[in-house]
Formats: C-alpha cells, sequence, structure tokens
C-alpha cells in the first residue's frame, strides 16, 4: 500500500509498505478515504510539535471506511462510512476511570504518537470509530476538529443566555463558533487577520467580529453585546499574549476556556481574577459523546461543514503542495488529502 511519511521536518516521501491486516478480536482494518490537515501536522512539517518523534505517518482527522473485522467487533460492519476517534488510552488510568478518557495519563494519538492515517490502509480498535450512513468521508473527516471546539463549548456549558467570544479564527475556533451558535448564544469572534474575520462574518449569524488591533478591544466587545462584555470567552490562539489578555475581556463570574495552548507559562493578575469570580478551564481532545453529537448534528442539519474545506490534493501531489499550506498567504481553513 502507498504511505506518506514525513521522515524529518520538511521532508514527506512517498512509500510502499505491507498492509497488516492480522487483526485482534476488538480490532478493524480501515480503508482510508480523506485526511483533515491539521495545525499538528503543520507544526510537525515545521519541526515544530511537542512530543514528537521522526519519522511519523501523520493525519489523524480521517474519514474511513471498514473492510474487515475482527471476531469480536459488534458496533461497525463491513462497509460502514466512519470517523475515527484517534486517542487511544490506558483504561486504568484514573481520568479514564473518571469518565475523562480525552485527558487520560498515558494517551497515544494516530498520527503523534503512533503512525497515523496518510496510508491506504490500517488498523485500529473498533471502539473508537463512528459511522453514519448519511455523511460523506469529507464530513466524516472534520468529525474530530469539530470535536475539539464542540468539546470546549460543551465544558463552557454554553447556554442561550450567554454571551461568547471565540478568540482565534483558525480551523478549532471555527468549530467552537459553530457550536455555541447552536448553543442558542450570542457570538462573537475575535481575529487580528481580515480575511478570516471577513470570513466568519459572512459564513455564520454572528453579533460581530472584534480586530483587536484596530480599537479597544474591550469597547468593541461592548458595543457588540449591548454594553456587557462575554460571559463566555474560548481562546483557541495558543498564543500566550492572546491567552492572558483574555482575562480582561470577560464579564464577572465569567468562564475562561483555554483550547488552544503554548509552550509556556500563563500569569494573571491574581485580585481581579478573584474579584471577578472567574472560572478558568482547559480543553483537550473531545469525548465519545462529542464525537455522536456532531455526526448527529450534521445529520440533522444543525452544523454545516461547507465552509471548512478550501484546499484539496491527492497522494500523488499532497507533498508538493504541502509547503503552500504552511504558508498564511495560502489562506488555507482546512485542506484535505483524497487518498481514494
Amino acid at each position: 500500500m502507498r504511505s506518506i511519511i514525513l521522515q524529518e521536518p520538511g521532508d514527506f516521501q512517498q512509500v510502499e509498505k505491507n498492509v497488516d491486516n492480522n487483526l485482534e478480536p476488538n480490532e478493524a482494518l480501515l480503508r482510508v478515504h480523506r485526511v483533515g490537515i491539521c495545525g499538528t501536522d503543520l507544526h510537525a512539517y515545521a519541526g515544530e510539535q511537542p512530543f514528537f518523534s521522526y519519522p511519523r505517518i501523520l493525519g489523524h482527522e480521517l474519514g474511513v471506511e471498514v473492510v474487515e473485522t475482527g471476531s469480536e467487533v459488534e458496533n461497525v460492519s463491513v462497509g460502514d462510512q466512519c470517523s475515527v476517534e484517534p486517542y487511544r488510552y490506558n483504561p486504568a488510568d484514573q481520568a479514564v476511570r473518571q469518565g475523562k478518557p480525552n485527558c487520560a495519563e498515558n494517551m497515544s494519538v494516530l498520527g503523534v504518537h503512533e503512525d497515523g492515517g496518510m496510508r491506504e490502509y490500517f488498523k485500529f480498535p473498533a471502539k473508537f470509530l463512528y459511522p453514519s450512513d448519511q455523511l460523506t468521508y469529507d464530513q466524516l473527516a472534520l468529525i474530530e476538529p469539530l470535536g475539539i471546539g464542540c468539546h470546549a463549548v460543551n465544558r463552557a456549558a454554553v447556554n442561550s443566555e450567554d454571551n461568547v467570544l471565540v478568540i482565534g479564527a483558525g480551523p478549532i475556533g471555527l468549530g467552537a463558533i459553530q457550536f455555541a451558535l447552536a448553543a442558542g448564544a450570542d457570538v462573537a469572534v475575535m481575529e487580528i487577520d481580515p480575511g478570516r474575520l471577513a470570513f466568519c462574518q459572512q459564513q455564520f449569524a454572528l453579533a460581530g467580529g472584534v480586530d483587536p488591533t484596530d480599537k479597544d478591544a474591550k469597547e468593541q466587545l461592548k458595543d457588540l453585546f449591548d454594553g456587557s462584555l462575554p460571559s463566555v470567552v474560548l481562546d483557541a490562539t495558543g498564543n500566550k499574549q492572546s491567552m492572558e489578555h483574555a482575562f480582561d475581556l470577560i464579564a464577572h463570574g465569567g468562564r475562561l476556556v483555554y483550547i488552544g495552548l503554548f509552550q509556556g507559562n500563563v500569569t494573571f493578575h491574581d485580585p481581579s481574577f478573584h474579584k471577578k469570580e472567574l472560572t478558568l478551564m482547559a480543553s483537550r481532545n473531545a469525548l465519545a459523546a462529542d464525537f455522536k453529537q456532531i455526526i448527529r448534528s450534521i445529520e440533522e442539519g444543525t452544523i454545516s461543514t461547507d465552509p471548512w474545506i478550501t484546499h484539496r490534493a491527492s497522494m500523488d501531489t499532497m507533498i508538493d503542495e504541502f509547503d503552500q499550506w504552511v504558508n498564511p498567504k495560502s489562506k488555507v481553513i482546512k485542506a484535505i488529502l483524497e487518498i481514494t
């Protein structure tokens, strides 16, 4: 089978590898049809991804077809089209036992800690597969990135009484916007890239957009929310300055959720934090319930994936095109690798 391997930063190679179809009773053999390209892949290509080793087959945003199942598999059948939950964990971990496998102490993520989906076939435990007889492979590949935003919105318990600010209009921020809107909240987005800010305002029914380089962000938010500040702030930037500034933008009694992360320390003014009685949360990965919620929402038409995919490539063209996707001038929202 054909596979694309990132041998070292900046060096993809297409190689032929044997298909491992020796299935354990709980496994399924999967044929990969679509792979979404995410920030993790871009950082790995640039040599900036933490907890990463080379060589590695990238890809954890997947739309796959079940071609064979182990003897104990009951949740999927041959021919099913599925999304993949790409987080393998140890059931004995404390977080897993408490119903939070998304933040397990011992976790292996496809395309990061183990080889991922940029290959024609691979096997994986069937319990991590989520079938749909209505969604396309494109849509199924978007379930995982949508799951990151969905989980953050669920963590914050967003509801129709909330004013929500999403900071950062990359793919994760877009997912957070969609699920905050679906929860009935009034939503604004803050973004320094004028193209992405305009994209959000064109695609979604937002309260408005905030450009912090234009004028005071707090005043812009009060203008959008009838004099109020947001009760929920979802920061999807992974930028230290943005994450620390978010404390100033949130209303008293509000909830601040960090979706993005960076390798460093976040600091804040403790008296102001206490005065507002803020709730600060991290959000990592997604839960099985999030995957099921997203599939159901797309099937019912509550969530649309139409705005997402802006660039495509095949296995024969991706290596040459990947450099362009790293360049912000290419205006990539979501690139998709079409394997079959």
